[in-house]
């Protein structure tokens, strides 16, 4: 090691040398900065997690333009919107077609007596050009009643539970008293707030929904004539549609604001972005008292150094030595553990929680600037002392 790094720096690695005088040291400082990686990669794990629970729900519909009541800041919040809006809005420029969506929630009954909360999505069965193909290709098997498409990757159910069901074997369950045949499958998994996903259509939607009414659905959900601009489409609905009731997105920029809101206004991801912070905070500390203590146990050696006519730069060099070895090899065992920790708690939660080269890069980037922080403020004290008082 001490070659490689001399030839990187063409010098002798004095800060890899010192630091790998005391072992036990050594592997404290590293188990400090590989504590302080895995802290921020398991806050970011589970703000991607949420992220991308938020977001995924989005991806089942294909629509251009999203049209919500004025209060509601996600798919299943809010107030109801009137049908009427549906024909206001067919009535102006550039909308080609549009649809209803109603959204609930029902429990699904598991073996064991407890419930998985299923986030229900309902439309009507001649709608299938408002979902993905592999869901709106499935759309005829929901016009008998009481059935529905249900995933397979229920957070809760074993995986084979549907095996018969993708065998083309109908799946009967209860909920509430009544029986719902799922007819098809789809894959989603559990988020934040719901263990699967259910598809229904809106008929039977209303049966398991009592209080509901068909006039007044979650959403509503436009196409835009071909040729037509959704922006343009959105700005004209805008001013036909009263603001005070309803707001007008394209489903794109509603996916974003669905985003914005669970990140910087609902608790969950708030924390989570403080959790972020207070682990970079950390591993500043900790870098920085290894990096002071160290430079103070040298100080002597340095004080020789500096009488000799050697530079600031010349010390902040061995100092951001220190730091990109206590970067790199910090780094390291926290980038595994963290892998396994996701794969773990992936497969406890049913959450996304996956690694990708985008985190590993910034949170390698990041730890490089913190360290490199914390040895320029470790250098302060020699920065300003007198070689004469140093003796």
């Amino acid at each position: 090691m001490s070659g490689l790094l001399q030839r990187l720096f063409g010098r002798l690695p004095i800060g890899w040398l010192q630091l790998s005088h005391s072992k036990a040291r050594f592997a404290a400082a590293l188990a400090g900065v590989a504590f302080a990686t895995l802290l921020v990669f398991m806050q970011l794990g589970i703000l991607g997690a949420l992220n991308s629970s938020t977001i995924a729900p989005y991806s089942f519909f294909d629509a251009d333009i999203i049209i919500s009541a004025e209060d509601a800041n996600t798919l299943t919040d809010g107030s109801n919107v009137a049908r009427s809006r549906l024909f206001q809005a067919l009535g102006v420029g550039g909308v080609a077609s549009g649809t209803p969506l109603y959204i609930g929630s029902l429990d699904f009954q598991l073996d064991g007596g407890s419930t998985a909360s299923l986030q229900t999505y309902a439309l009507d069965t001649q709608g299938a050009a408002y979902v993905t193909p592999e869901i709106g290709g499935q759309f005829a098997q929901l016009i008998p009643e009481n059935t529905a498409l249900i995933d397979t990757a229920m957070r809760g159910v074993p995986a084979n539970a549907f095996d018969g069901l993708r065998a083309g074997q109908p799946f009967a369950f209860e909920i509430g008293g009544k029986t719902l045949t799922a007819v098809g499958t789809l894959t989603m998994g559990g988020g934040f707030t719901a263990d699967g996903t259910l598809f229904v259509s809106d008929q039977t939607f209303l049966r398991f929904f009592g209080g509901r009414s068909s006039g007044a659905p979650n959403h509503i959900l436009l196409k835009v004539a071909q040729g037509a601009d959704a922006d343009e489409v959105v700005g004209r609905l805008r001013t036909v549609l009263p603001a005070e009731a309803v707001k007008v997105q394209t489903l794109e920029e509603a996916a974003n604001a669905d985003l914005a809101y669970q990140t910087t206004e609902r608790p969950t991801g708030i924390i989570f972005g403080f959790g972020v912070l207070i682990g970079i905070i950390v591993g500043i500390v900790i870098v920085y008292q290894v990096l002071s203590t160290d430079v103070a146990d040298h100080l002597g050696e340095y004080a020789t150094f500096k009488a000799m006519g050697y530079g600031q730069r010349f010390f902040l060099g061995i100092v951001f030595e220190e730091a990109l070895v206590l970067a790199v090899f910090g780094f390291i065992p926290g980038l595994l553990v963290s892998m396994l920790l996701y794969m773990g708690m992936s497969a406890a939660t049913g959450l996304p929680v996956e690694m990708d080269l985008a985190r590993i890069l910034s949170v390698f980037a990041g730890t490089l600037v913190a360290c490199c922080l914390s040895g320029a403020i470790a250098t302060r004290r020699l920065a300003g002392a007198d070689p004469a008082d140093l003796f």
